[in-house]
């Protein structure tokens, strides 16, 4: 892909201090990073890290709400000049695994974990409200601190903007920035694209349904299992039959249950799945035919097909000028060895997508490495042992915090 946009950059003067500011409110983003991670909450209601994030920002110059339908924090620092609003996202719910990690401060909660890394997020962001704080006479506007519960497929990012989290400053943001850790990236650095960089996530229910009988007579029933197996195969013909490779599809059938026991041919099985697509057109295009090729393929074997998609959370979305300026401005403030354009988006997904259907802004992964690992040999984002190195949040904080002073420089 091609480089950055050249933009005007920052005055160097701007910039030179934000890592060793960060730097220095290391002890306190790692002392709450901690704090977070041994007591993990899911999903929209955090009624502990809510209080953790609020008792953070005590005592700096921010207007703070709590949500009314989800435990979610919003915190405004207004600038010394008046101007445009920039949003900084942190999502802080955790996911439902056990800990395998063996660190000092593992989840002390049976069967809850911050495997994704989320408990990082709410540390850098805490703390680069700190640091924007102590620069809030250089800002011309204002900057909305979006800590948001929910984002592991509760739509947190949704429920925020329907509180008015885009427009807690009084005006719309203009610009947004979230950053993700990633484990299986070098320590320290930052990568995004223009684009699409993270997929839309729906998923499938499918119900084949035949007449039961006994297994040894099955002329005498409609069986729904070989319906149910050729489905299996048909839905990937039609990825590579229907969808252009240039705007690819995945769509996966993660889990097909049928029958009690050996000599009965059930009535009905059942597959379920997940579909990915990183646009709009693609995403519409599988909704559409996804059904069809299950009633047909149904209808070849006498059976009955019932399907239905729930949609997820849309394609995330970059907006090209503030993704090229995030890349931009971690090389001024970072280094560049720092930086890496993302060749290809993921198929992963992420609710942050809400927030750039209506605001220009960029999603950025933060690599976080463990020291003496090889990224590609580290345990992943999602696995039980994984384990993120502190010492690249310093970067993430920077990075916020320069992103912040870019949009409001004035």
């Amino acid at each position: 892909m091609t480089g950055p946009t050249e933009l005007p950059s920052l005055p160097d003067a701007r910039l030179a201090g934000l890592l060793a500011e960060a730097r220095a409110l290391q002890p306190r983003t790692v002392a709450l990073r901690r704090e977070l991670h041994q007591h993990p909450e899911l999903g929209l209601m955090l009624p502990r890290t809510q209080e953790a994030v609020v008792a953070a920002l005590e005592g700096l110059p921010l207007e703070i709400t709590r949500g009314t339908t989800t435990t979610s924090v919003t915190a405004v620092l207004r600038g010394g000049r008046p101007g445009p609003a920039v949003l900084l996202r942190g999502d802080m719910d955790a996911l439902p695994l056990t800990e395998d990690t063996g660190a000092e401060f593992a989840s002390d909660v049976p069967g809850v974990m911050h495997a994704c890394g989320h408990d990082t997020h709410v540390a850098m962001l805490a703390s680069a409200a700190r640091l924007l704080s102590s620069h809030v006479e250089e800002l011309a506007g204002s900057v909305v601190f979006m800590f948001q519960p929910g984002e592991e497929g509760h739509h947190g990012a949704r429920h925020m903007i329907h509180e008015g989290v885009l427009d807690a400053a009084g005006t719309r943001v203009e610009r947004a920035l979230a950053l993700h850790v990633h484990a299986n990236l070098p320590s320290g650095l930052v990568t995004t694209r223009p684009g699409p960089v993270m997929a839309a996530a729906d998923t499938f229910d499918i119900r084949v349904v035949g007449s039961g009988g006994h297994a040894s007579m099955p002329y005498n029933a409609v069986d729904p299992i070989p319906a149910a197996a050729e489905l299996v195969g048909a839905l990937q013909t039609m990825v590579t039959r229907r969808i252009d490779v240039f705007d690819p599809a995945v769509v996966s059938v993660t889990r097909v249950v049928a029958g009690t026991t050996s000599n009965v041919i059930p009535e009905s099985a059942e597959l379920s799945g997940t579909i990915r697509t990183m646009s709009a057109r693609t995403r519409a295009l599988v909704h559409e035919d996804l059904p069809k090729v299950c009633e047909n393929v149904g209808a070849a074997h006498g059976c009955r097909v019932l399907t239905d998609i729930e949609p997820g959370y849309p394609p995330t979305v970059n907006s090209p000028e503030p993704a090229a300026r995030v890349l931009q401005l971690a090389a001024e403030v970072l280094g560049a060895d720092n930086v890496e354009p993302m060749s290809a988006p993921i198929m992963g997904a992420e609710d942050f997508s809400y927030v750039l259907q209506r605001v220009p802004g960029a999603f950025a992964f933060l690599g976080a490495c463990p020291s003496g690992t090889e990224p590609t040999q580290a345990a992943a984002n999602h696995s039980n042992r994984v384990h993120y190195d502190e010492a690249a949040l310093a970067n993430g904080v920077a990075m916020y915090a320069a992103f912040a002073l870019d949009a409001l420089r004035g």
